[in-house]
């Protein structure tokens, strides 16, 4: 029997039988515009319905161009784009799996001059107004649906998801808060709920009955003039009676000030609210967010809330995480740990979209593990995040791998984090990594630092020894009241009740949260989250709980005049921010450190002396490369410091594991 008979129960939707409830969601991968796009994402997609996913939903495409995210052209909107999609599905059919196209219409989200709304409302995410669209237009509109599902149908697609969530245009014309129309498109929700129902109907027209149609619809919209409880109630049973066959859910507009993603969100925080609808229609319902293992999923459909589950990143962190949960191998899946780093914001910077604990995301095509023309020894010398990827690649190749690790565990950069509230997933990716190597045969030394000549026994010699704290030239610097931040992290130093930060990068405001909540974090009851944050019961906003008094009285400083927090993730900096501000941590910048004494840290702001009084005060200054040894391989923070980049240094590490 199986670990996890719910998630692995068979779902008929009409002629299609889906073997189990695993649902990969849509992502932007960054590919879809990209002249290459196709052939990737054929790939892309193909290894995940290898790996077991019931059914795959892609990154959106627009029926039109006003609907495209940005300033290139992702759309289904053309028989030449019908032709160009054609290997996706035919390759995901290959692997024995379901694939749905999805139509999104960005609205007054898209970052382009030809941007398109209900109302001329600007977002305040966006720097552009949208124009208003005209009767005839938003008629066009929803045929340019119909037409892109039909030419996706033609392509060979099984499906296609219309996104009515997350404030894009569907979400948009849906809610009051900007659908400000007097005509029949506006008004009472009856009337703002034709559009998606208009669209849904004339989808279906378009492509038969045994074609699936998807509709994400916003289960909680998380902003003020959004639809409360009662209205997303009428809008699912509108979706359904316009022939919908599945409804999938999703949390919060992208301009919420409320996480739904982030590391600060707990697994599976909002299954409830795909459990209303669930009871409100027939059809089946996917719960989404944060859904990054199986036994959560499993406890999801146990209760109830939801008919399947969808899993967008942590299938991209591990494109067999179904074949794996079904043969219950619940150690061999490498988890999500919703960072967002080298997904969602990659997207800002215009690439493609990979994954932290997995560097083989996205790139598929280009990087293959194939055995090696000969097996070597190798010596990888760092058990942090470039050594472990390393290590695990090589050994899985073939190679005699040898890791040694000075310290007591493996890990690296990677066991500060993890003591970070919101931030324990990390200690998942470590679990993982040590599980390859071991179901790889290499062989993990610890607390074991070799010498040259131990080295020289080796083929090749990795060195992946990462990196150690810079000590400012800070007069003082030796105080007995100075610490360092891997010493607090660790436990093996404390703070006192006021704590001046030295740093500002993204180590000081991990530093800055650990103070501030270690012990009793927000982020792993979804309870504790959704008053942590102000969501009622019912799913309206509320006033965020009291903080209470903070632990520590802390303030942050730095050297740069940059705004605070700027080299933060574009997609989770926010809610660091967000965060401390709550906290009452006050913040410096344009900071001259003058020294340090028992009173506390002097410091010259705008030509002003000025004493921060500390009890402690917390080094986190950056960072200097760390190389113990000499090897001919380097990478990772050995390589090069900077801010820690855990993304580099995995994808160093795993270039270079299939590459020796």
């Amino acid at each position: 029997m199986s670990r996890y008979p719910y998630l692995f129960r068979r779902l008929e939707l009409g002629s299609t039988v889906l073997p189990n409830r695993i649902v990969m969601g849509s992502m932007h991968t960054g590919l879809e515009s990209r002249p290459d796009g196709p052939e990737r994402l054929a790939a892309f997609y193909a290894e995940r319905a290898r790996g077991g996913a019931a059914l795959i939903v892609t990154g959106g495409f627009s029926p039109n161009a006003a609907g495209n995210l940005g300033p290139h052209r992702a759309e289904m909107s053309t028989e030449a784009d019908r032709d160009r999609h054609a290997d996706i599905p035919r390759a995901v059919h290959a692997e024995g799996g379901r694939i749905v196209l999805q139509l999104l219409h960005s609205g007054r989200y898209g970052f382009h001059d030809r941007i398109v709304a209900p109302s001329p409302l600007k977002s305040p995410i966006n720097s552009q107004a949208p124009r208003e669209l005209a009767a005839e237009e938003i008629q066009r509109t929803i045929e340019d649906f119909a037409q892109a599902a039909r030419l996706a149908r033609e392509a060979g697609y099984d499906g296609v998801e219309i996104m009515g969530s997350e404030g894009y245009l569907i979400t948009q014309f849906l809610a009051a808060r900007t659908n400000r129309r007097s005509d029949e498109w506006g008004g009472p929700l009856e009337n703002r709920l034709r559009f998606p129902s208009e669209i849904v109907r004339r989808v279906r027209a378009a492509t038969g009955a045994g074609f699936l149609v998807v509709f994400r619809l916003s289960a909680l919209d998380l902003v003020e003039g959004g639809l409360d409880a009662a209205d997303t109630i009428r809008v699912a049973r509108a979706i359904e009676a316009a022939g919908a066959t599945l409804l999938n859910t999703g949390i919060g507009w992208h301009e919420a000030r409320i996480p739904t993603i982030a590391q600060a969100v707990p697994r599976g925080a909002f299954a409830w609210a795909s459990r209303r609808i669930r009871e409100a229609v027939k059809i089946p319902v996917i719960a989404s967010n944060r859904i990054n293992a199986p036994e959560l999923a499993e406890e999801i459909l146990a209760r109830g809330d939801a008919d399947m589950v969808s899993l967008a990143r942590a299938m991209l962190a591990d494109p067999e995480f179904a074949a794996k949960a079904h043969a219950g191998d619940r150690e061999g899946i490498n988890i999500c740990i919703a960072c967002n780093q080298a997904c969602l914001d990659h997207y800002f910077t215009g690439e493609p979209a990979s994954c932290v604990v997995n560097p083989r995301a996205g790139r598929e095509t280009e990087l293959a593990f194939r055995p090696p023309s000969a097996r070597k020894t190798i010596a990888v010398v760092g058990g942090g995040p470039a050594g472990l990827s390393c290590a695990a690649v090589a050994a899985e190749r073939g190679h005699a791998v040898t890791l040694f690790e000075q310290g007591s565990e493996l890990g690296g950069q990677f066991n500060l984090a993890k003591r970070v509230p919101g931030k324990q997933e990390f200690a998942e990716s470590i679990a993982y990594y040590g599980e390859r190597l071991r179901r790889a045969g290499a062989r993990v030394l610890l607390n074991r630092a070799p010498g040259e000549a131990e080295l020289r026994a080796f083929d090749e010699v990795v060195v992946a020894t990462g990196v150690r704290p810079r000590k400012p030239p800070i007069p003082g610097i030796d105080h007995p009241k100075v610490i360092g931040y891997a010493d607090l992290l660790s436990g093996r130093a404390s703070a006192g009740r006021d704590v001046a930060i030295v740093g500002m990068g993204g180590i000081g405001f991990d530093v800055a949260l650990y103070l501030l909540y270690a012990g009793e974090p927000a982020t792993l009851d979804p309870a504790a989250f959704a008053a942590h944050w102000g969501i009622a019961p019912d799913g309206a906003l509320r006033e965020p709980a009291s903080a209470g008094a903070p632990r520590h009285r802390i303030t942050m400083l730095k050297r740069s005049s940059t705004p605070f927090g700027h080299t933060l993730g574009r997609t989770t900096g926010w809610v660091h921010r967000a965060e401390l501000a709550r906290g009452g941590v006050r913040m410096m910048k344009a900071v001259e450190y003058l020294r340090i004494e028992d009173a506390g840290l002097h410091v010259r702001v705008e030509g002003n002396d000025q004493l921060i009084a500390a009890d402690t005060i917390v080094i986190c200054a950056g960072q200097e490369a760390h190389r113990a040894v000499v090897g001919r391989h380097v990478i990772g923070g050995a390589r090069e410091a900077g801010e820690l980049d855990a993304e580099r240094a995995m994808l160093e590490g795993a270039r270079l594991g299939a590459a020796l």
